[in-house]
C-alpha cells in the first residue's frame, strides 16, 4: 500500500546510536542515503544533505522533510532506523539517552522485525545463531546516481555478515577481476548506504583498515568492527570497556 498521504515522500531523520547521531533519508519507499556520525546533530544532517544534492541536484534541501517523531516515519525507514541502531549496539549495552538531544530519534530498536523472523525480537536474525546481528538485506535502497560498478560492489558487500571480513581484492576477484581491487577500494569510499552496505567490513590487503570516508575515518570503521565481533591479528581492543 501507498504511504504518500501519511508520510513525506521524500525524508530524511537524524537517530541516536550507539556509535553517536546518525542520519539516513528516504525517497519513495527507498532508503536514499546513510551517514555515520560528525560529531553532532547538524554536521551530520549537512553532510548527509550535501551527499542528496550530488546525486538530486534538482531536489533543495527543503524538499527532504526533517522528521523527529517516530511515529511520522514510513515503515521502509523505521525498519532501517530501527537496525541499523540494533546492529551498531553490538554485542554491549546502549543506552540511547546517552545521545539525547533535540530533533534525534530515540532507541527503536524495539521496532524491528527483520526479515522471516518468528515472533518479532532481534535474535536470531539473518544470520544464524542466539543473538546474532541482522545483515539488513531485506532494507530496499534507492541506487539513482549510483554507477552500474558501484552497485554491483554495493550488492556483493550485502552478503559480507556481521563480524567478518574481506579484502578490498576478494571483492574484486569475486567479481571476475583481481586487477579491480584498487576500483572497489574506491567504490566503497564512497558508499552513500552504510552501514546498510557494510563497507566496514571490507579491509586492506595483509588485514590493514584501509581508508573511511565516514565518521572519525580508519577509528570509526575499527570502532564498528569491535562491536560486531571481529578481531583480527591478535590485538587487544582498541575499545575494550567501552
Amino acid at each position: 500500500m501507498s504511504e504518500p498521504s501519511l508520510f513525506p515522500v521524500c525524508g530524511h531523520a537524524v537517530f541516536a546510536t550507539r556509535i553517536g547521531l546518525c542520519a539516513l533519508a528516504w525517497r519513495d519507499a527507498r532508503i536514499a542515503a546513510v551517514q555515520l556520525p560528525e560529531g553532532a546533530a547538524e554536521p551530520t544532517r549537512a553532510r548527509l544533505l550535501r551527499g542528496l544534492r550530488q546525486r538530486w541536484p534538482g531536489v533543495a534541501d527543503g524538499q527532504w522533510t526533517a522528521v523527529d517523531d517516530a511515529g511520522a516515519l514510513p515503515s521502509v525507514a523505521l525498519q532501517a532506523v530501527a537496525g541499523v541502531q540494533v546492529l551498531m549496539a553490538g554485542h554491549g549495552a546502549f543506552h540511547a539517552q546517552e545521545h539525547e538531544a533535540d530533533g534525534v530519534l530515540p532507541d527503536l530498536r524495539s521496532a524491528f522485525q527483520p526479515a522471516g523472523a518468528v515472533g518479532g525480537g532481534v535474535p536470531g536474525v539473518d544470520t544464524p545463531g542466539a543473538g546474532a546481528l541482522p545483515m539488513l538485506g531485506e532494507i530496499e535502497l534507492d541506487w539513482h546516481g549510483v554507477s552500474d560498478f558501484h552497485r554491483q560492489v554495493y550488492e556483493w558487500a550485502r552478503g559480507i555478515a556481521p563480524g567478518r571480513t574481506v579484502t578490498y581484492g576478494e571483492v574484486a576477484s569475486a567479481l571476475g577481476d583481481a586487477a579491480l581491487a584498487r576500483a572497489v577500494g574506491q567504490a566503497l569510499g564512497a558508499n552513500p548506504f552504510a552501514p546498510i552496505v557494510p563497507c566496514h567490513r571490507v579491509l586492506a590487503a595483509g588485514g590493514r583498515p584501509g581508508g573511511f570516508s565516514g565518521g572519525q575515518g580508519p577509528l570509526t570503521k575499527l570502532r564498528m568492527l569491535e562491536l560486531e565481533g571481529a578481531a583480527w591479528g591478535g590485538s587487544r581492543s582498541l575499545f575494550e570497556g567501552l
